[in-house]
C-alpha cells in the first residue's frame, strides 16, 4: 500500500481524546474538524510552571535528493516510546507546498510511521502558512502604497520581498509598477517562498504574541536617503500583520496513526532558512511531554547547526540527546556511487560514504558535546552485509546505535532506539555554542564553515563584504549566523558530495533578517525562491472518482 492508502486505512481518534492524553482541558484546543485543532493561549497559561521533559533533537548526515526519512524516524521514535509507556510528544515543523508539488513531495512520515491527517497536513492544514504569505504581502502592499502616496519617509531601497508557498523560478527577480498609472513608481522586486521569508522566521522564534509584534515592527525594509533603516513599525503595518497571524500562531494538535500527539508549527527550510519548527510549539511540548522527539531540516552542517546556534541560544535551552538520521544509500551516495545506482550494491561506495557519517557525529559530539546516537533508517532495499558493514564501523569507532524499521513496523521498529534513548537522556552533556555573540560576522562564518563544514577557509564576494560592513555600522555584529547553503554536500557545492580535497565556502552576499534577529549568510548558488523539477510531483497528483486525494507520497 501507498503512504497515502496506509493512512487513509487507519482509525484515528478525534482530538479532543489526543488533547486529553497530552493533560490538556477542552477549551485549551480550537478543533479544526475531528482530526486537527489549535492550542489557545490559555494552556500556555495554566502549564507555564511545569517542569520540561526530555529534549531529542533528530538530525541527520547529508541527504539525497528524495530525503532519508528524519520526519518518518522522528514519528517512529515517538511512537516506540510510547509502546514502552513513554510520554512522548512530537513537535515537528509544517509541509511547505514547494517539495509538496515539486520533487521531495510530502512531509508526514511514511510507512505505518505517519502524523494525519496526511493529506490535510500536506496541503492547507489550518491555513498557517497562507496567513504568513498574507502577513507578508500586506507589508509589501503598504510599502508601495505609501511610496505612491509621496514617499513620506523618503524610501530610497526596498530591501524587502513578497512570498509565495510555491517553488516558481520565474518569480525569482521581477519588475512591479508597471501598470502606467501617473503616480505609481516602477522598480524590481522579488518572491521568496513562503518557508525562507523573515516573517516564517518571526512566526517561529517569537515567544508570545506581543513579542511577536514586536519583532514584526523591527523588520527593515528598506533604507532611506541618508542610508538609515526604514522599520515596519514606521509604515504603522506591524499591528494589521500581527492580527492577520493571531489564529495560525496558537500551535496545531495532530497526531501520530498509533495515536501519538503531535504539535505541527511552523516550518521553515533548513538550507534558506533556520529549519526548526515554532518556539511556541516546543515550549508547549516540553511542558506536556516527559520526551519531546524534535527535528531540524537536512544535515547536521544545516538544521541541527540552525536549532543548536540559533533556536537554543534564544530559548536556552539545549537537547538531552541527538539522533542522526543515516541510511544505506545516502552513505553509498556520499562515497561515489551515481544518484541513479545507490540502491545497487557497491562496497567501495559504502566504505567511503561513512566519511560523512563520520563528520555528522563529530559535529555533534565533539564540537556541540552532545550525547548522540546514530539511527540507521531501514530500508527493504538494504542488504543485510552492507547493514553489517556500518554496525560494525559504528561499533569499532564506540558509537551507540540502532537499527530503525518503522516504516515497517511502527513504533515496534522503534523500540530498541526507544530504550537507549531512555538512558542517553540521562548522560552528563557538555553543550556549547560553536561561536560566541561578541564575535565578528566573519569569525562567526570562519567558525561554522571550518569547524561544522570542514572548509578550509571562506572567500568573500565584494557585496558580501559592502553589507558585513553595513551590518556592522549598524550594530549588528552580535546577532547570530543562519547560512544558506546545499543540503547535499558538507560544502557549498552540490556536486562536491565526498569532500576529499581542502574547499573553501564562498559568501557571496549577507542579509539582515533584523526581526527575527539573525544574519543570513547566502552562499554558493542556493536560493531563496525554488524552481520546479522537469517532471513536478504535482503531475501525479488528482482526486479520484471515489472523491480521495491520489499521488501525494
Amino acid at each position: 500500500m501507498t503512504d497515502i492508502e496506509i493512512a487513509r486505512n487507519t482509525k484515528l481518534e478525534d482530538i479532543n481524546s489526543i488533547g486529553k492524553k497530552c493533560g490538556l482541558k477542552e477549551d485549551e484546543i480550537e478543533n479544526y474538524g475531528k482530526y486537527k485543532a489549535k492550542i489557545s493561549e490559555k494552556a500556555f497559561e495554566r502549564l507555564k510552571e511545569n517542569q520540561d521533559g526530555k529534549l531529542i533533537l533528530v538530525t541527520a548526515m547529508n541527504p539525497t535528493p528524495l530525503g532519508e526519512g528524519k520526519t518518518t524516524v522522528s514519528i517512529a521514535i515517538a511512537d516506540g516510546l510510547r509502546k514502552i509507556n513513554k510520554n512522548a510528544i512530537l513537535a515537528l515543523r509544517e509541509p511547505s507546498l514547494g517539495p509538496v508539488f515539486g520533487m521531495k513531495g510530502g512531509a508526514t512520515g511514511g510507512g505505518k510511521v505517519q502524523i494525519a491527517p496526511m493529506e490535510d497536513i500536506n496541503l492547507h492544514f489550518t491555513g498557517d502558512l497562507h496567513a504568513i504569505t498574507a502577513a507578508n504581502n500586506l507589508l509589501s502592499a503598504m510599502i508601495d502604497n505609501h511610496i505612491y502616496f509621496g514617499n513620506e519617509l523618503g524610501i530610497e531601497k526596498v530591501t524587502w520581498k513578497r512570498c509565495l508557498d510555491l517553488n516558481d523560478r520565474q518569480l525569482r527577480v521581477v519588475q512591479t509598477g508597471l501598470s502606467g498609472e501617473k503616480r505609481t513608481v516602477p522598480r524590481e522586486d522579488g518572491f521568496d517562498i513562503t518557508v525562507a521569508s523573515e516573517i516564517m522566521a518571526i512566526f517561529c522564534l517569537a515567544t508570545d504574541i506581543n513579542d511577536l509584534r514586536k519583532k514584526i515592527g523591527d523588520i527593515i525594509i528598506g533604507y532611506n536617503k541618508e542610508g538609515k533603516p526604514v522599520y515596519a513599525r514606521d509604515l504603522k503595518a506591524d499591528g494589521a500583520m500581527t492580527v492577520l497571524l493571531k489564529d495560525a500562531f496558537n500551535p496545531n494538535l495532530v497526531q501520530s496513526l498509533e495515536h501519538t500527539p503531535a504539535i505541527v508549527h511552523g516550518g521553515p527550510f533548513a538550507n534558506i532558512a533556520h529549519g526548526c519548527n515554532s518556539v511556541r510549539a516546543t515550549k508547549m511540548a516540553l511542558k506536556i511531554g516527559d520526551y519531546v522527539i524534535t527535528e531540524a531540516g537536512f544535515g547536521s552542517d544545516l538544521g541541527a547547526e540552525k536549532f543548536l546556534n540559533i533556536k537554543c541560544r534564544k530559548m536556552g535551552i539545549s537537547p538531552d540527546a541527538v539522533v542522526i538520521v543515516s541510511t544505506i544509500k545516502a552513505i553509498k551516495y556520499h562515497g561515489g556511487a551515481e544518484k541513479e545506482k545507490v540502491l545497487e550494491k557497491n562496497d567501495e561506495a559504502l566504505s567511503k560514504g561513512m566519511a560523512n557519517l563520520f563528520k555528522h557525529i563529530s559535529n555533534l559530539k565533539d564540537e556541540f558535546g552532545l550525547n548522540v546516537i546514530v539511527a540507521i533508517n531501514k530500508y527493504n532495499t538494504d542488504l543485510e552485509e552492507e547493514i553489517e558493514f556500518v554496525i560494525n564501523e559504528l561499533q569499532n569507532k564506540n558509537i551507540e546505535y540502532s537499527l530503525v524499521d518503522g516504516w515497517a513496523k511502527g513504533g515496534e521498529g522503534a523500540i530498541d532506539i526507544a530504550q537507549k534513548l531512555t538512558k542517553i537522556v540521562e548522560n552528563e552533556k557538555n553543550f556549547r555554542y560553536i561561536y560566541d555573540d561578541k564575535d565578528s560576522i566573519k569569525t562567526k562564518i570562519e567558525k561554522v564553515a571550518t569547524k561544522i563544514y570542514g572548509a578550509n577557509g571562506v572567500k568573500y564576494e565584494e557585496s558580501a563584504e559592502k553589507n558585513i560592513e553595513l551590518l556592522e555600522k549598524l550594530g549588528k555584529s552580535d546577532l547570530p549566523i543562519c547560512i544558506a547553503k546545499t543540503q547535499y554536500s558538507l560544502s557549498d557545492d552540490d556536486k562536491n558530495l565526498e569532500c576529499k580535497e581542502p574547499f573553501t565556502i564562498t559568501v557571496r552576499d549577507v542579509g539582515l533578517k533584523n526581526g527575527a534577529g539573525f544574519i543570513v549568510v547566502y552562499s554558493g548558488k542556493i536560493l531563496t525562491m525554488p524552481g520546479l523539477p522537469k517532471v513536478p510531483s504535482a503531475e501525479k497528483i488528482y482526486i479520484n472518482e471515489d472523491g480521495n486525494i491520489e499521488g501525494i507520497f
